[in-house]
């Protein structure tokens, strides 16, 4: 893991786009994982930024997403699909064929999970895959326990992610999420960390152990050859390492 302290939260979103854009300068139809939340918004919009500069850019870009809120509306203000098409699917111009989504109040969570398994082994797998530290250490909405569940599932979800504060805005608190699993997670071929936000000096610790246990789902990331963890300074401050 190709761990990097950066200055501020800033200077983690420039050098986050900066490894996405160099990713889809070589690679035009890169397939990408994103993830809503906080941590990734500075990242967004330094891509949305590179959009309005060379519109062409991402015209053969791909996108998946990681996970969503399970019994809610589709365009519910705290969805992440709502999320992602304000910040990245229409400042980048991502036509339907070129997304991949949980589809947010499905008749059959089961099936609507298959069903995004099945898109992903035909299309995938996925060239760059973007997460954020969870304050428990979850990474999509695979939450910590005795166990994980390395396929697409849908996930009972943890206190901590039912007060997330996309959640605030929602008129129900949702208690089960849709997530791609651990194993379709570490097919990326690349993986970017991004570590920013209050609350996470204890996941951070975990993290940065280097012990691998089903109570971090992070941490399993170690044993991936091509991870790259963007540390917001700030946040890590008071870490001793």
């Amino acid at each position: 893991m190709n761990i990097v302290y950066c200055e501020d939260y800033e200077s983690l979103s420039v050098q986050a786009a900066s490894l996405v854009i160099s990713e889809i300068d070589t690679r035009k139809n890169l397939f990408l994982c994103a993830t809503s939340g906080s941590s990734p918004s500075g990242l967004y919009e330094e891509l949305a930024r590179k959009a309005e500069a060379d519109r062409a850019f991402f015209d053969d870009l791909r996108i998946i997403k990681v996970d969503e809120w399970c019994g809610i509306p589709e365009n519910d203000p705290g969805s992440s699909e709502r999320y992602l098409r304000n910040r990245l699917l229409d400042p980048l111009g991502i036509s339907p064929e070129r997304y991949i989504s949980f589809a947010s109040n499905p008749a059959e969570p089961a099936e609507e999970c298959k069903r995004i398994g099945t898109e992903l082994a035909q299309r995938g797998p996925i060239d760059v895959c973007i997460l954020g530290l969870g304050i428990n250490g979850h990474i999509g909405f695979n939450e910590p326990g005795p166990f994980l569940i390395p396929h697409c599932h849908v996930a009972r979800l943890s206190e901590e992610s039912r007060r997330h504060s996309m959640v605030r805005s929602m008129e129900r608190t949702p208690h089960f999420g849709l997530t791609l699993g651990m194993q379709e997670i570490l097919a990326s071929r690349r993986i970017i960390l991004l570590v920013a936000g209050e609350g996470k000096e204890q996941a951070i610790a975990g993290l940065l152990s280097g012990k691998v246990t089903t109570t971090l789902p992070a941490s399993f990331l170690w044993l991936h050859d091509n991870v790259d963890c963007l540390i917001d300074q700030t946040v890590s401050a008071n870490h001793e390492d």
